[in-house]
C-alpha cells in the first residue's frame, strides 16, 4: 500500500497538476522520493523559495490551471511569500505544499519549529489546512486544488507533516470537478444596458480573464456599437494584445494620471475588476480614484465568468455584428545611437518575435513599452500584480514552462532583478527559452520617483539618497548569468543592444542582456514630476490629456 506522499503524488497527477516548483528541505524527503513514482509530474528545483512561487505563479498564468509548489516548513514558505502575494493580487491558482515536521515531534518546538498557518493566511486566505492523518490527506489535497482552481483563482496552503507523509495506508483521491462560474444575471444586464443606453459616458474597465482575446472582441463590439471607453485594470495578470488584437489603454499607474483618465465618465462598468484606489496613500490627496458623480456598476466579479457576462450585455445592446477595431500591425524603426530605456523598448517593438510571452518588471524603464508593442505580433503580457518586485524572472520561469514553444522575454530593472536572481540557474538547468533584458540605470528609480511624490525631498540628505542607489559596487549582470550557466552580454549602445537581442531570439535557450541606461526620469524631472502632476486639474481637458500621454503613453 502506497505511503502518504505517493497517494498525494496521484492525487495531484489525477487533477492534471503536471508540474512541481520545489526547494525542498528534510520534512519533505518522502514526497521527493515519491516524484520517480509519477511520471506524468515534472519537477523543477529552485534555488531559493521566491523563485519557486513566482514560478508557479508565472505557470499558472499561461498555462490556466495550478502547478504545485514544494516548500520547506514555515521559514521557506516566509522565503516565497512575495510572490505568492503578487499570485494572489492576481487571482492566480497555485496549490502550496509546505513541509511539517512529525506530528509528534512539533510540541518540542525544534530550531525549525514555526506557526505555519498563520504565515500562510497572508497569503492564502481561501484555504489553508495541516493534514494531520494519512488518511485524510489527498481528500484535504482535492479540496485545495478545489478552492485553488475555483473562481477566483486563489494560492491554496496544504501542509505536509512528516509522519503524515511517510505513513502507510495513504489512498489517492478523486479530482475534483472543474468550476463552472455564472455569468451575470438578466437584472443586472438590464441595469447596465439602460445605464449605457442613458447618454452619459461609460467606461468599462476589463481585469483578469477579461483581458484575454475572446472577451476583449466583445469589449471593442461594445465601443463600436454604443461608444464606451475601454479600459485594462493597471497590471493585468495576463493582458493578450498586439497585431489584430482589440487594443485597450492601461489605467495609469500614477494616481493623478488614473484620475485624469476617469474624468470624463458618468459610469463605470467593473468587468473582473475591482474599483480603482491608488497604490500608496499620499498626503492632502484621495485614494479612490473614481471621480464624484461617477456611478460604478459591477457586470462580472472574479467569482463569475466575464465571457458570458459580456456576450449577454453584448446581445442586450444588439452590438453582436458590430465591427471590433483590431490593432494595425505597426512597428517601430531600428534604434540607433547611445541605449536608453526608451530605445530598449522601441528595439523591442522592432524586432518581437510572433506569439511571444513579455513579463514585464521594468517599472519605471518601461513607460514607452506600450505605444512601442502596440501592433508587433500578437503576444501576451504578465506584469507585476501584487506590487512585490522579483517577480519577472520566476514568472518566465514558469512560461515558458508552460509554454515550451513560445519565446518568453522577461524585462526587469536591476534592483528588482536581484530579489530573484537565482532564476537564471533554473533557466539554464531546464535550457528554457527565455530572453532577459536587464534595464541597468543602477538606481532605485520608482522609488526616487515616490521620494519626491510624498513631499519628503526637503528632508532628503547623502544618507537617504544612498538608500536608493546601486552604484559602488556596480552589479556586472552579464557575469552573473554566466556564472550561473547563462549566456550574459553587457551593451551600452543602441546598435549592440539589437544585435544581442536578435542573436538572443535566433538561439534557443536562456540569455541575459545587461543593458546599461541612464534613469528614465533624471533628478530634474523627478523634481518637476509633483509639480506637472498637481497642476493637471487646472489645465484645459485637452492640455492635460496630452501632458497624460507624454508621461504615460
Amino acid at each position: 500500500m502506497p505511503n502518504g506522499a505517493q497517494a498525494l503524488m496521484k492525487t495531484l497527477a489525477d487533477a492534471g497538476i503536471e508540474v512541481c516548483f520545489s526547494n525542498p528541505g528534510t520534512s519533505e524527503m518522502h514526497f521527493v522520493a515519491a516524484l520517480d513514482d509519477e511520471p506524468r509530474m515534472r519537477a523543477v528545483l529552485a534555488l531559493f523559495e521566491g523563485v519557486a512561487t513566482g514560478a508557479a505563479d508565472g505557470y499558472a498564468r499561461m498555462a490556466d490551471k495550478p502547478a504545485a509548489v514544494l516548500l520547506h516548513l514555515g521559514c521557506g514558505l516566509g522565503n516565497g511569500l512575495a510572490n505568492l502575494h503578487n499570485a494572489r493580487k492576481g487571482k492566480v491558482p497555485v496549490v502550496n505544499i509546505v513541509g511539517d515536521h512529525a506530528t509528534y515531534h512539533m510540541a518540542l518546538d525544534a530550531q525549525l519549529q514555526s506557526d505555519i498557518e498563520t504565515v500562510a493566511r497572508n497569503v492564502s486566505p481561501g484555504f489553508v489546512r495541516t493534514s494531520m492523518r494519512t488518511e485524510d490527506l489527498c481528500k484535504d489535497a482535492v479540496e485545495a486544488i478545489q478552492v485553488a482552481r475555483g473562481r477566483p483563482g486563489q494560492v491554496a496552503t496544504l501542509i505536509l507533516p512528516a509522519d503524515v507523509s511517510w505513513g502507510e495506508g495513504g489512498v489517492a483521491a478523486a479530482p475534483p470537478p472543474l468550476p463552472a462560474p455564472p455569468a451575470a444575471d438578466d437584472g443586472t444586464v438590464s441595469a447596465i444596458a439602460d445605464a449605457i443606453r442613458s447618454g452619459g459616458k461609460t467606461a468599462l474597465l476589463l481585469g483578469g480573464q477579461a483581458l484575454r482575446e475572446p472577451a476583449l472582441v466583445l469589449a471593442a463590439r461594445l465601443a463600436a456599437q454604443c461608444g464606451v471607453k475601454v479600459f485594462s485594470e493597471v497590471f493585468p495578470t495576463r493582458l493578450e494584445r498586439g497585431a489584430g488584437r482589440p487594443p485597450v489603454e492601461r489605467i495609469a499607474y500614477l494616481a493623478e494620471l488614473a484620475s485624469l483618465q476617469l474624468s470624463p465618465f458618468d459610469h463605470l462598468v467593473l468587468v473582473d475588476a475591482k474599483s480603482p484606489v491608488s497604490f500608496f496613500a499620499y498626503p492632502g490627496k484621495a485614494s479612490e480614484l473614481v471621480p464624484d458623480g461617477c456611478q460604478v456598476h459591477t457586470l462580472s466579479t472574479p467569482a463569475q465568468n466575464a465571457v458570458a457576462s459580456l456576450a449577454r450585455l453584448v446581445g442586450a445592446l444588439d452590438a453582436d455584428q458590430a465591427e471590433a477595431a483590431l490593432q494595425p500591425a505597426q512597428r517601430p524603426g531600428r534604434p540607433r545611437g547611445r541605449l536608453s530605456a526608451e530605445k530598449i523598448c522601441k528595439a523591442i517593438g522592432h524586432l518581437l518575435p510572433d506569439d511571444a510571452i513579455i513579463v514585464d518588471e521594468a517599472n519605471t524603464s518601461g513607460l514607452m513599452l506600450p505605444v512601442m508593442t502596440a501592433g508587433a505580433p500578437a503576444h501576451d503580457l504578465i506584469t507585476l500584480t501584487g506590487g512585490a518586485i522579483g517577480q519577472s524572472l520566476p514568472n518566465a520561469v514558469g512560461a515558458a514552462i508552460a509554454c515550451p514553444d513560445r519565446p518568453v522575454l522577461a524585462l526587469v530593472g536591476d534592483g528588482s532583478a536581484m530579489y530573484t536572481i537565482q532564476a537564471l540557474w533554473t533557466m539554464a538547468r531546464e535550457n528554457l527559452d527565455v530572453t532577459v533584458v536587464v534595464f541597468g540605470n543602477a538606481a532605485y528609480s520608482i522609488l526616487n520617483v515616490e521620494l519626491e511624490r510624498v513631499g519628503a525631498q526637503n528632508d532628503v540628505g547623502p544618507k537617504a539618497r544612498s538608500q536608493l542607489d546601486l552604484t559602488g559596487p556596480n552589479l556586472d549582470f552579464a557575469r552573473l548569468a554566466q556564472g550561473m550557466g547563462v549566456h550574459g552580454v553587457r551593451v551600452d549602445t543602441a546598435e549592440d543592444f539589437c544585435k544581442a537581442l536578435e542573436y538572443a531570439f535566433a538561439h534557443p535557450g536562456p540569455h541575459l542582456i545587461d543593458a546599461a541606461i541612464p534613469e528614465s526620469l533624471n533628478r530634474t524631472k523627478r523634481r518637476i514630476l509633483p509639480w506637472l502632476l498637481r497642476s493637471l486639474p487646472s489645465l484645459p481637458a485637452p492640455l492635460a490629456r496630452a501632458l497624460k500621454k507624454k508621461l504615460a503613453p
